[in-house]
């Protein structure tokens, strides 16, 4: 195959620039507004044109120069492409449109020069047009300078500044100038432009190809023919799906169709292996949980119906999405979604990220799996025990609450805990001595649960602190054991108000009884004595003490200083 000259070949991005507001691509809105501000004769001395990267800012500035000095333009609003002004300008010879890069013109002299220009009448066409790219990378002194002209320019001058960054455009230039935001352009509207492209370049290319390029260009239409031209090169005159995904590096969406289908049966071994393909692929973990996110969200924007158009999928990709929700309940894709996104957040402070992922995995298999309930046995009748018996019996699984007990509460009374615990509690619910037929316990037993009590909330200071230094009282209310805990101020007593309950639950289970109540109380402050340090406060006590001292310094008139 022979090889082409290189100064035959011009990048798709330039050589299907558009030309006309007509073949401008998802601006149509600002497009309309520039054409009608030309038709009558309402043209501003100064525009702002700002958004993001590869979206038409240039272009449409370009073609609005061309326009306005235009002498036959054509009923639509487009310039006719045929009048000198045009033909100048198409072959970049136009001496009344001038193109200046900010990046690396920004100095006060460039303006100074930029200035002396705008003093110059345009010789061809009516308006002399300066187009200012990357404006925003002006200096401050630039910026200053150029203020005064931008105000108050000749009648033929209309400058059109162009920034990717408005944010840093000063508040005095932007005053002076019509704005306008352009948008990313959508994904159907790049992949309908390529599709177009690759018609008149005679290359074949399926819809799910053309879809990933205009995913993977992030509304910026210069990227998304970057990369159309970048595949061209690697795939040849026939582009398909697979050989875009593997020459972008994009994760094919089969992996999370597939994980998807895994979870629903449970399977996560099959997710695992499926996790550890990806990573020997080269893939990062952390793009790919974000890959599964994204699919996720999908299934349940194509579940929920009549949105479609937050999909942007191909047709034949739809269809797919469609299908495998229809087999997912919302509940699960919601509970799935918030597994993934929480497993995104925690990735960078995690220290085995595979782990956390493949974690990730496993509990997202296990969503749908709903555990067996516990076989009833029956149970052939026993005797009544005697009362030797009984205790023993009954305190047999209040030993191993307890012991239950002291492995969680040692933990502190964090939210997880209590949660966790309180799940525990409830499968444990069949109490060990019933309230009717338990003994009241004594002040001695419950005094050993209490210490113990203090052993296990050892892991959280706060609590063993205030546990260990209350003062504890008992008496008899109800028919059940009142136990008052005393603490020394109200923040204090506000805060284990909060956890009695779960403080309560454990003493009971550790003194073997249900028929105990505690209670949180405030120590009462000690009456402070009253400290004399000033003559005045001496002189004072000393006439409350003797009433006849005191009658001395009415008779004779003194003052207490």
């Amino acid at each position: 195959m022979p090889f082409r000259k290189m100064s035959d070949y011009i990048v798709s991005a330039r050589k299907y620039r558009p030309e006309s507001f007509g073949t401008l691509i998802g601006q149509d809105t600002i497009a309309q507004t520039l054409k009608n501000s030309i038709r009558r004769g309402k043209l501003a001395h100064a525009y702002l044109f700002c958004g993001p990267r590869g979206v038409g800012k240039t272009t449409t500035a370009r073609i609005f120069a061309k326009m306005i000095n235009c002498s036959s333009p054509l009923e639509n609003g487009d310039p006719c492409g045929g009048c000198e002004s045009c033909v100048s300008f198409a072959e970049g010879r136009s001496y009344c449109i001038y193109e200046m890069d900010a990046a690396s013109n920004n100095s006060v002299d460039d303006i100074k020069e930029l200035i002396d220009k705008v003093r110059i009448a345009p010789q061809v066409g009516r308006y002399s047009v300066y187009i200012i790219d990357e404006v925003h990378m002006l200096s401050q002194q630039a910026f200053n300078a150029f203020l005064k002209t931008l105000e108050e320019p000749p009648e033929w001058a209309v400058f059109i500044l162009c920034t990717t960054e408005k944010h840093k455009i000063l508040p005095t230039i932007l005053s002076r100038c019509q704005t306008y935001d352009f948008n990313r352009i959508s994904v159907d509207n790049i992949v309908r432009n390529l599709r177009m492209i690759a018609s008149a370049e005679g290359i074949k290319a399926d819809d799910e190809s053309l879809h990933v390029i205009a995913l993977k260009a992030d509304g910026a239409m210069r990227d998304a023919l970057t990369i159309f031209d970048q595949a061209v090169s690697f795939c040849g005159n026939e582009i398909t799906y697979q050989e875009v995904i593997r020459n972008l590096n994009v994760l094919d969406y089969e992996y999370s169709f597939a994980l998807v289908e895994n979870f629903l049966s449970g399977d996560y071994a099959s997710a695992l292996r499926s996790f550890d393909e990806i990573l020997s692929k080269g893939f990062n973990a952390l793009h790919f949980a974000s890959t599964l996110s994204s699919h996720l969200r999908d299934l349940l924007v194509a579940r929920a119906g009549g949105i479609d158009s937050l999909l942007e999928l191909s047709p034949s990709l739809k269809d797919r999405y469609r299908e495998q929700a229809s087999r997912c309940s919302e509940k699960f894709l919601y509970d799935a979604l918030s597994q993934t996104m929480a497993c995104e957040a925690g990735y960078r402070m995690s220290v085995n990220p595979r782990l956390h992922i493949e974690f990730c995995l496993m509990k997202l298999c296990f969503l749908t799996k709903t555990p067996a309930p516990a076989p009833v046995q029956a149970q052939a009748p026993v005797a009544s025990p005697t009362p030797a018996q009984a205790p023993v019996q009954s305190q047999a699984p209040a030993q191993a609450q307890a012991n239950g007990a002291a492995r969680s509460f040692g933990a502190g009374l964090s939210i997880k805990s209590i949660k966790e615990t309180a799940q525990q509690e409830e499968a444990v619910q069949a109490p060990a001595v019933q309230a009717d037929s338990a003994a009241i316990p004594d002040e001695q037993a419950v005094s050993s649960a209490w210490k113990e009590l203090c052993e296990i909330s050892k892991a959280n200071p706060r609590l063993y602190n205030a546990l260990t230094t209350a003062d504890l009282s008992f008496s008899l209310e109800d028919g059940r054991r009142c136990v008052r805990y005393s603490v020394i101020n109200e923040s204090l007593k506000s805060w284990l108000e909060s956890k009695n309950q779960r403080i309560e639950g454990k003493l009971r289970e550790l003194a073997g009884s249900p028929l105990i109540k505690l209670i949180v109380d405030l120590k009462p402050e000690d009456p402070a004595e009253k400290t004399i340090v000033t003559p005045e406060e001496k002189a004072r006590e000393m006439m409350s003490a003797n009433p006849s001292v005191a009658e001395l310094v009415g008779k004779l008139g003194l003052e207490i200083k």
